[in-house]
């Protein structure tokens, strides 16, 4: 059984990408799984992989025009082979039994389309720094998230970047979003409105906080607003769909200004 790894990579750092594959060989799969690391170069910019990932036959690298994080994740979704994918951002590390929780629960339990689990902050001088906030180890009903999210003004109560999902599941939301920025928020947005999830409640990554990350940047916050609300509409679509009573788009003066970290 396989399960694959996906990585868009747009002007990444090699020491990051090397910490990123030394992850991947420590991971402690079950017996008959192994993994594939697919990286998508966002653009012509030549990924800087260390050389044992370049002549490791489960690494998968290849280039595609740049356009944006939720178009690379979708190019590598097609060369994909596993029955379930992972997600791992070029500056990220996974935890040792990172790959095999999410294998263990998506197994056992049919019922379940995705998973995420805990994350820590990887702070620039190496130490971790964990949330309050987390919710309890277990299954995450239908529709849980959204409400999560709208009370607690716009932001996540679990680590959008931890989410393995079961492959057939991805394809049929049509991936991520094609967003500049958080296409891994309106990816469990969506897939979380007509699938159980599960969160995990030990460490499954180690997620980089950094001058240079995405949200780091002054065009996140600027543009969150008119993505917030796109994203309230995709979820009200779904749910119009799917039958599930008591959601609303918030008129667009309600959502004027966020607190970072959409």
């Amino acid at each position: 059984m396989l399960i694959s790894v996906i990585t868009p990579c747009y002007r990444s750092r090699a020491d990051y990408l090397d910490e990123a594959y030394r992850s991947l060989c420590d991971q402690l799969l079950p017996a008959g799984w192994e993994w594939e690391w697919l990286i998508q170069g966002d653009g012509d910019d030549p990924v800087p992989l260390p050389p044992e990932a370049l002549s490791d036959p489960r690494v998968k690298l290849a280039y595609s025009p740049h356009g944006g994080p939720g178009t690379a994740r979708n190019v590598a979704l097609e060369r994909s082979s596993g029955t379930l994918i992972r997600n791992l951002d070029s500056d990220d590390v996974l935890t040792p039994r990172a790959l095999a929780d999410s294998i263990r629960i998506l197994t056992t339990h049919p019922n379940v389309g995705w998973t995420t689990c805990r994350a820590l902050d990887l702070m620039p001088d190496g130490s971790l720094v964990g949330f309050d906030s987390d919710p309890a180890e277990g299954q995450i009903q239908k529709g849980q998230i959204y409400d999560w999210w709208q009370a607690s003004k716009f932001l996540l109560k679990v680590h959008p970047t931890t989410i393995c999902i079961r492959r057939d599941l991805l394809i049929a939301m049509g991936g991520w979003m094609a967003l500049p920025s958080a296409e891994d928020t309106g990816m469990l947005l969506a897939v979380s409105t007509i699938s159980r999830g599960w969160f995990i409640s030990s460490v499954g990554l180690h997620y980089r906080k950094h001058p240079e990350q995405l949200t780091a940047g002054t065009q996140y916050e600027v543009d969150r607003s008119a993505r917030v609300r796109l994203l309230v509409q995709r979820v009200h679509a779904l749910e119009a769909m799917t039958r599930i009573p008591d959601l609303r788009i918030p008129a667009s003066d309600e959502v004027p200004n966020f607190a970072p970290g959409c």
